[in-house]
């Protein structure tokens, strides 16, 4: 097993010598379980669960620390990082395609001293290779599948490195282009695999290092993803449904950050600033709230539309040497502008959609910080860390609400967030590496205003408060058997304050909510053992949670729990490796997750999610051909063909009238092709 250096500590470092409960999977192992987003990879890091609304519309949740199932106007709980730069704000997961990946990275627990708001329960970040200066090289991969009773699916992807050595420059450009087959059958509308996924995007980079002080780094990237439909059903129905209209879903992202980076004797220097653009929306079958808005029509359809357009700036210099005191010190700035219209329409026969209710929302958020960090050796084992991020966030919010039944309203408020986010760590280096840690350290979000609804909310529901969780940890990460045995675990406490969550009125309008507080306490652990060809991995998440302060304003029946968060999460990764003739290797893969039972809301009154386990098995041969490398892999997901409900939540305008599961993706069997050219 080989030391992994990461730099999600915005400092180059062996993830076995941090104080952070941190995991990395790299290139070899996205590529042997042919995982292609964050919800394929997720069964490989303990703690991490990625809801299943559908693609392009889900949230991921780091050690359990959920604030709820839905997306909306609070920031995400896991800041989602390309490279040096954030990609996201409240929205769902972009769901990027991991097309030409060195690494994930993830940092589990509140990163807010380094990372800010938006880190409150981690940090998942895509590390992509960078330009060869050196060596040109191109690849292509294609997978093709089928699956039982729904439609084919199949993936394009490659990457083609070109060097320019006379002028320094290395010019790396990856694509891709996906189809994910639908599965579900629309009764009521006469279709068939109607959920449908379309994914395509590619990245471009060029990097410039003129001399060995200096290197810039110029990244475009971009990624197109629509759903034909969403993936929810009714139980009893199998793999059909029956909604009234096409449920669409859009996810489109942009991007275009360069990145400077100066190195001296004495320290490291790291200047990244990013645009991202992204736009995402839906269309709901809303007939079922139809009379609260209007009297006419025979359906309706509620339409959201978002667009965040976010300026980010983040400048670091991180010590060098090997002296006993090290430091880094830093100033992030970013300004955020969201767009996000809403839009009830009704039909009727053989007439266009008449909008009889609309919401035109604009979000204007500025934040500015200074942080630090530094340690001391105090002894040759012991080290002492103490960071803090001095932060102020400014979030400006207006709104025209029109109705068809109510007199029209505005909306022009402000609210302002300030204050300090502290970190403290120590470590104790037990031995070659053996180390242990504990720390202390805190994650916070800013607060809200809601705009939403034909009728105003009532004034302590008009705004929603910040919250704050700190977290307790103590951790181990332990080595044996030469190398051959590894463990990492971690136990946590965790008091997290005025929690947002983003919920729904009956209406089906979104808005924000502090739900209370929540105590938890829990343990992860990831262990790696390898035996000549066998490799093993095993990880798992147990927690139990306590709330108190219960917002009564929010619900009568609060959940003694986190919602979409189980009491138990883990999964296993076995592999078998044997040499054939020459060159060529073969290798057995077997990946389970299983995910417990928990609740998509607070509110005790709705259904149960999970319960479920998710299996792929593949068999690969690979080698290489006229020296050039060349793979074959068949893989099966779902080998049991499992009907579990995933994820009790589809459509907020008729959860009350119909209860919604998500079925698994039915057993799918699949081939895939890679080759060097």
């Amino acid at each position: 097993m080989t030391d992994v250096l990461v730099t999600a500590t915005k400092r180059v470092r062996n993830a076995r010598e941090l104080a952070v409960a941190i995991t990395t999977i790299p290139r070899v192992g996205l590529e042997a379980t042919g995982a292609s987003d964050a919800g394929q990879a997720a069964s490989q890091f303990a703690g991490v669960l990625v809801t299943n609304l559908g693609p392009g519309r889900n949230k991921l949740l780091l050690r359990g620390l959920s604030d709820g199932a839905h997306t909306g106007r609070t920031r995400s709980t896991v800041a989602t990082y390309l490279d040096e730069i954030p990609v996201n704000y409240n929205a769902p997961d972009p769901d990027l395609r991991l097309v030409d990946v060195e690494r994930l990275e993830v940092a589990r627990g509140p990163q807010g001293a380094l990372f800010g708001a938006g880190s409150l329960s981690g940090v998942y970040r895509i590390v992509t290779r960078k330009p060869d200066l050196v060596d040109f090289s191109a690849e292509v991969r294609a997978t093709g599948a089928i699956t039982r009773g729904g439609a084919p699916s199949g993936a394009v992807e490659g990457h083609v490195n070109v060097p320019i050595e006379a002028l320094n420059l290395g010019i790396r450009l990856s694509a891709y282009d996906e189809v994910q087959g639908g599965y579900l059958d629309d009764i009521l509308q006469q279709r068939r695999n109607v959920d449908q996924t379309v994914r395509r995007g590619g990245r471009l980079m060029v990097a410039f290092e003129p001399n060995d002080t200096w290197s810039a780094t110029l990244t475009v990237a971009g990624q197109h993803l629509r759903s034909r439909d969403t993936h929810y059903t009714a139980p009893g129905m199998g793999l059909k449904r029956a909604v009234r209209i096409r449920e669409p879903h859009v996810n489109d992202i942009e991007l275009a950050t360069a990145t400077i980076k100066g190195s001296w004797g004495w320290g490291d220097l790291v200047s990244s600033t990013g645009v991202v653009q992204h736009r995402y929306g839906s269309i709901f079958d809303a007939t079922a709230t139809k009379d609260l808005y209007t009297r006419t029509g025979v359906t309706s359809a509620y339409s959201e539309r978002t667009r965040t357009r976010m300026l980010v700036q983040d400048l670091y210099v991180t010590s060098r040497g090997a002296g006993p005191l090290e430091w880094l010190a830093g100033i992030y700035g970013s300004y955020t502008a969201v767009e996000s219209p809403t839009e009830y329409s009704v039909q009727l026969p053989r007439v266009p959609l008449i909008p009889v209710y609309g919401d035109d929302r604009r979000d204007r958020i500025r934040e500015l910080a200074a942080y630090g960090e530094g340690s001391y050796r105090l002894t040759p084992d012991v080290t002492l860390a103490l960071g803090a991020r001095v932060f102020a966030v400014h979030t400006r919010t207006l709104s025209d609400v029109d109705s068809e039944n109510f007199a029209p309203r505005s909306l022009d408020r402000s609210v302002d967030f300030r204050g300090v986010s502290p970190k403290i760590s120590m470590t104790w280096a037990i031995s070659p590496g053996n180390m242990a840690y504990a720390v202390a350290s805190e994650g916070y979000r800013s607060g809200g205003i809601n705009s939403g609804g034909a009728v105003p909310l009532a004034e302590k529901r008009s705004t929603f408060r910040p919250d704050r969780l700190i977290n307790l940890e103590a951790g181990l990460k332990l080595e044996g058997l030469s190398r051959a045995l590894s463990m990492n675990s971690s136990v946590f406490y965790d008091l997290w304050n005025n929690i947002q969550t983003d919920q729904y009125r009956p209406s089906g309008v979104p808005y924000t909510i502090n739900a209370g507080d929540a105590r938890v306490l829990g343990m992860e652990t990831e262990i790696a053992a390898r035996a000549g060809g066998f490799t093993a991995q095993i990880n798992g998440r147990v927690s139990t949670v306590r709330i108190s302060d219960a917002n009564s304003d929010f619900t009568a029946r609060v959940v003694n729990a986190l919602p979409g968060a189980p009491a138990f999460s883990g999964g296993a990764l076995l592999s078998y490796e044997q040499a054939l003739i020459g060159d060529w290797t073969l290798r057995l893969v077997g990946q389970f997750t299983y995910v417990g039972p928990s609740r998509v809301t607070f509110d005790a009154s709705q259904p149960k999610t999970g319960g479920f386990v998710r299996t792929k098995l593949s068999a690969e041969v690979f080698g290489a051909l006229a020296g050039r490398p060349v793979g074959l892999q068949v893989y099966a997901l779902n080998p049991l063909d499992s009907f579990s409900d995933t994820f009790a939540f589809g459509n907020p305008f008729n959860p009350g009238l119909v209860r919604q599961i998500t079925p698994q993706r039915p057993v799918t069997v699949g081939i895939t092709l890679s080759a060097a050219i």
